[in-house]
Parts: structure tokens; C-alpha cells; sequence
């Protein structure tokens, strides 16, 4: 790894345990991936956690360098109770804005900032959150509690307050995933969606959530088929997809990473995965396993330096790294805890 954008491959990659071996560290320091991804396997303890971020720095060569990790709250939770407060799904955001809308924004906004003070103490820099996916009836359940909302309006207020919350806290989102997971009727961990739904009504609601809130400094993808866009590619390695709908038609101009390249949506070799999401338009290769076979193929189809339009999105999340700062304060549980704990009372252990 390296703190210089030309000596890096546009990969995320996830570590195997608690530390990071010699084989691993050696493995990194030849591969040169811009980011890692931080899973439960990789967590024990808040000590042991802040010893590995800060070995991950140290080793990189790089201070901000981007550490990753799924962190929503509800059931995508990496680090849990009693390492940090447990957090709601974005479901009971949404009951609490059926309420009152004021209340639902103000508790998903400093949900958000908890989340994210939890993460900076930790050494963690970037959020894989929030969800701008639209909870739809009768589709997987991949997405359900997760979203923000049934329709788009609802997702927009409540997981643009989750936003901001997260900047607040100090680690910089990642919104997803783009341009829309909501009516994937499977699970693209296990097997590959195919929406059939009008150009127009796609456009109308499920990307309006990521139009809102297009500035964001980073997104991720979904693999999923969009039969009214691309019939033929899976949206991460779709340049059809990436260029006409998140790019233009949503208006994205963040940095673009791909959701899991392990996951079951995908087929062909990794090495093949690489090339095509790059050549169809993503920044940054996402890996979460750390299958040391499957990293090599994806390292050695990343060409070594981020160029162009990558190096600049890269630079300024890593510019927001270097700038971030935690605005949490005793007052911020208290708060959040008394407008949620009626809903969700794992919040009163919080405060």
C-alpha cells in the first residue's frame, strides 16, 4: 500500500483475521490496494480494533488511508454491543417519521452521527451507508428493514439526515446502491436480479433518492440487470448503466466502487470481473472474502496507479479523511436516545 495515488491499484480488499499477518502485510505491500474493508472476523475487541486500524495507517504509509466497513445498524452491523451501542435498522426511522417527520429526520440524523463517532474512536474512516434503496412490497427481503422508506420522498428526507449525520460523526458515506437495489425480487449474494420495469417509473423512484443526494463523495453499485437499460450486463459491469444512468441520468460525480465482486450475481473468473467493471466505467474494485487466490487474479487484472477522473475522486475522499472530525457530544445520546427509545429501547442503553 501507498500513500501516493500513482502507486496504487483500484482495489478494496478485505483482511482475513484480527491482525494483519506478515503473509498479508507482504501480500499488500506487493499488491498496493487503495482501501480495506473491515468485517465481524476482523473485530474482538475496541482495543484490538484500534491497533489494527492504526497498523493498517502505519504499514500503508499513508494517514488517510480509506478503512471501510458495513456499519447501517439493525442486522448490517460489523462491530456490535458491548464494543459499541447497538443501532436500529432504518426501518424505525421510518415509523418514527410516520409520526412526526420533524422527530424521524432529527433521530436518523443523529443515529447517524452516533454511528459514526462509534467508527472514528475506532480508527474506521468510511461508511458503507447509507441505503437509498426503496423498500418495495414483495420483493427480497435483501433490502427490507434496511431501507428508509416505501417510496422515494421518504427515503430522500430520512437517509439524507442519516447522511449528513454520518459527515458529522466523522467517517465519509458511502451511498448505495446505485442506481436502485429496491426491486431485486433475489438476493444478489446468492443468485442474479433482473428488473423489468419502464425506464420512466425506475427514473421517477427508485433514482430519485440518488439524485438527491448525487454530491456524495462516494457510492457503490448493484448487480443487478436492468432489462430497460441494459438487458444483456449486470449493472456493475455495464457501461450503459454506469454512463447513461448513474453518471448522466442521476447525476452522480462521486467516486464509484462495486459492491462485492464474490458475490454469487457475478460469474466468470475474477481476473475477467476486474476488467470488465473497470472498462465499464467503476473507479474501484470492492473484495470482501480475502481469498487469497481471488485477490491475486483481481490485483493482476487492476493496472497499478489511479489516472484521470479515478485519481481526482480518490484524492478528495481522501482529503475528507484527512479533514474529518467528530462533532458527538454528550448531549447527542441523550438526545437520540430520547426520541427513539420508545421505538427501539436497545437506545436507552446508549446514553
Amino acid at each position: 500500500m501507498s500513500a501516493n495515488n500513482r502507486d496504487v491499484r483500484p482495489v478494496i480488499f478485505g483482511l482475513k483475521g484480527l491482525e494483519l499477518s506478515t503473509e498479508e502485510g507482504a501480500f499488500f505491500h506487493e499488491t498496493r490496494p487503495w482501501g480495506v474493508i473491515l468485517f465481524a472476523r476482523n473485530i474482538e475487541t475496541r482495543a484490538q480494533l484500534r491497533a489494527l486500524t492504526d497498523d493498517l495507517r502505519e504499514k500503508s504509509g499513508n494517514s488517510n488511508l480509506p478503512i471501510f466497513i458495513d456499519q447501517e445498524g439493525g442486522r448490517v452491523a460489523r462491530v456490535k454491543p458491548p464494543l459499541v451501542a447497538a443501532y436500529p435498522p432504518a426501518r424505525v426511522y421510518q415509523d418514527l417519521y410516520e409520526q412526526d417527520p420533524q422527530t424521524g429526520e432529527e433521530a436518523a440524523r443523529l443515529g447517524g452521527m452516533l454511528v459514526a463517532h462509534d467508527l472514528f474512536e475506532l480508527g474506521i474512516t468510511a461508511n458503507c451507508a447509507p441505503c437509498l434503496d426503496i423498500r418495495i412490497s414483495g420483493m427480497s427481503d435483501v433490502i427490507g428493514d434496511r431501507a428508509f422508506g416505501d417510496t422515494a420522498e421518504r427515503v430522500m428526507s430520512l437517509a439524507g439526515a442519516h447522511y449528513e449525520g454520518l459527515c458529522q460523526g466523522g467517517v465519509v458515506p458511502v451511498i448505495k446502491h446505485l442506481p436502485g437495489h429496491g426491486r431485486a425480487m433475489v438476493d444478489s449474494h446468492h443468485a442474479l436480479p433482473a428488473v423489468d420495469t419502464d425506464l420512466g417509473t425506475l427514473a421517477d423512484t427508485d433514482f430519485r433518492p440518488f439524485r438527491a443526494l448525487s454530491s456524495a463523495l462516494m457510492g457503490m453499485t448493484a448487480h443487478i440487470i436492468y432489462d430497460a437499460i441494459d438487458a444483456e450486463n449486470v449493472s456493475t459491469l455495464s457501461p450503459s448503466v454506469i454512463a447513461t444512468t448513474i453518471r448522466d441520468g442521476i447525476g452522480f460525480g462521486g467516486l464509484l466502487m462495486t459492491d462485492d465482486l464474490s458475490m454469487k450475481a457475478l460469474s466468470g473468473d475474477f481476473g475477467e470481473r476486474t476488467a470488465k467493471a473497470l472498462d465499464a466505467g467503476c473507479d474501484i474494485i470492492l473484495h470482501c472474502n480475502a481469498e487469497r487466490a481471488e485477490m491475486k487474479a483481481i490485483a493482476a487484472a487492476a493496472p497499478l496507479g489511479l489516472v484521470g477522473k479515478t485519481a481526482a475522486r480518490a484524492a478528495r475522499v481522501e482529503d475528507q479523511i484527512a479533514n474529518r472530525a467528530s462533532q458527538v457530544d454528550v448531549h447527542t445520546r441523550q438526545r437520540w436516545g430520547e426520541l427513539v427509545g420508545g421505538v427501539f429501547p436497545a437506545a436507552y442503553n446508549a446514553v
